[in-house]
C-alpha cells in the first residue's frame, strides 16, 4: 500500500534508491513531494532533477556519488527511465551504461536518495537491469486505484478538508473528472473552498461547480438521443455550438461513444464483469457502470443504425456546403 510507503517516509525511514512505476502522476508527484519534505526537515533540500531521455544514467550515478555540500542527504530525481521498458534496438535516444547502473545498485550512496521514475504501464521484466532495480530499489506502484479504493481515497481527501461527501457525489465527480487523481484533488480542493468547513459535497454541488468536459457533454447528448429525447439532445448540442465546438468533431465523439457502448454491451452479453470490461476497453469502471445501469438500454441494431447515420453526417460535413450545423441537428431530431 502506498500509504505505508508514505508513513515510512514521514518517519524518516528512507531508502537510498526508489523506483516509481506507473502512469498515475498524482502518486509520483506526491511521493517526490514527501521525500523532499522528509529530507529537508528544517533545512533547504539539495535536489537535482535529470531527464533520462536527454541525460545518460552515468550522470545520475556521478551526482548520487558526490557528497552533498549543504546538507547531510540530498535528493536526486531521474525521470523517464525508458531503459527499463521494452524498446526497439537502435531506437534509444541516449546510450545508457546499464552495466554500471547494475553494479551501482548493489552499493548505492547512503548520503543520497535517488528516485528513478518509470511512468509506464509495464516494464521489460526480461532485462537484467529491471530485475536488479526491482531487487535493490524500493518499488512504488503508481497505479490508478480500483473503483472502491478510489472512492475511499476521495472520502479521505474530503475529510481532511473538514467536509463530507455523498456516495452519489463521488460517482458524479469521477464521471465528470475521470480517474486522474491530480485533477480530482484540484476539484475537491475547489469544492471544499466553496463550502468552508463542516459542509457536505452533494451531486448538485458537483454538477454546479466542477468543469464539464467535452467528452461528458457528448456522452449526455448521445444518451438523450438514444432515449428519444430530441429536445434535451438539441439543447446540449446548441450549448456546444455556442462554445465554438465544431460539428465534425462532435460527430467523431458521438461515433466513438456509440462504438464504446456497443463493445460494452457485447462483452456484457458474453459474461464479462464490468471491471473486466473496463480493463479490456481501457475505460474507467464508472463509465461502464453508467452504461450498464441505463434504464432503457439501446439494442445492438439501434447502435449500428446510429453509427451508420453518423457516418452519413460525417460525409455530408466533409463534402456538402450550406449550413454545417444543420446536418447533426437533423440527425438528433431523427428518432431511431
Amino acid at each position: 500500500m502506498i500509504s505505508n510507503v508514505w508513513n515510512n517516509i514521514k518517519k524518516g525511514e528512507l531508502s537510498p534508491v526508489y523506483l516509481l512505476v506507473g502512469e498515475e502522476s498524482y502518486f509520483i508527484d506526491e511521493t517526490v513531494k514527501r521525500l523532499k519534505e522528509a529530507i529537508a526537515a528544517n533545512d533547504e533540500v539539495e535536489m537535482t532533477t535529470f531527464d533520462l531521455e536527454e541525460t545518460p544514467v552515468d550522470v545520475v550515478i556521478d551526482e548520487a556519488d558526490t557528497i552533498p555540500f549543504f546538507s547531510e542527504r540530498k535528493l536526486i530525481i531521474a525521470k523517464n527511465a525508458s531503459f527499463l521498458k521494452a524498446t526497439e534496438k537502435g531506437k534509444e535516444k541516449i546510450d545508457h551504461d546499464v552495466k554500471r547502473l547494475e553494479a551501482w545498485l548493489g552499493n548505492p550512496s547512503d548520503f543520497s536518495v535517488t528516485v528513478f521514475i518509470a511512468p509506464y504501464e509495464k516494464l521489460d521484466e526480461r532485462k537484467k537491469v529491471t530485475k536488479m532495480m526491482k531487487e535493490h530499489a524500493f518499488l512504488v506502484q503508481a497505479e490508478t486505484p480500483k473503483e472502491q479504493d478510489l472512492a475511499v481515497w476521495i472520502q479521505g481527501l474530503v475529510k481532511a478538508q473538514g467536509n463530507t461527501i455523498t456516495q452519489n457525489a463521488i460517482e458524479q465527480l469521477v464521471t465528470m473528472v475521470g480517474s486522474n487523481m491530480l485533477q480530482l484533488q484540484m476539484e475537491i480542493e475547489k469544492l471544499s473552498l466553496y463550502l468552508g468547513e463542516g459542509g457536505e459535497i452533494t451531486v448538485t454541488l458537483v454538477e454546479d461547480l466542477v468543469a464539464k468536459t467535452l467528452e461528458q457533454d457528448a456522452f449526455k447528448m448521445l444518451n438523450a438521443y438514444l432515449a428519444n429525447e430530441p429536445v434535451a439532445a438539441l439543447s446540449i448540442y446548441h450549448d456546444l455550438l455556442r462554445q465554438k465546438q465544431e460539428p465534425i468533431m462532435l460527430v467523431g465523439l458521438l461515433a466513438s461513444n456509440v462504438r464504446t457502448m456497443s463493445n460494452v454491451f457485447y462483452l456484457l452479453k458474453k459474461g464479462y464483469h464490468p471491471q473486466q470490461i473496463a480493463k479490456n476497453l481501457k475505460i474507467h469502471p464508472y463509465r461502464v457502470k453508467l452504461m450498464v445501469e441505463q434504464r432503457n438500454r439501446p439494442s445492438e441494431e439501434s447502435l449500428l443504425k446510429a453509427l451508420y447515420q453518423l457516418a452519413e453526417v460525417d460525409l455530408q460535413l466533409k463534402t456538402a456546403g450550406g449550413n454545417r450545423e444543420r446536418y447533426l441537428e437533423l440527425f438528433l431530431l431523427r428518432q431511431l
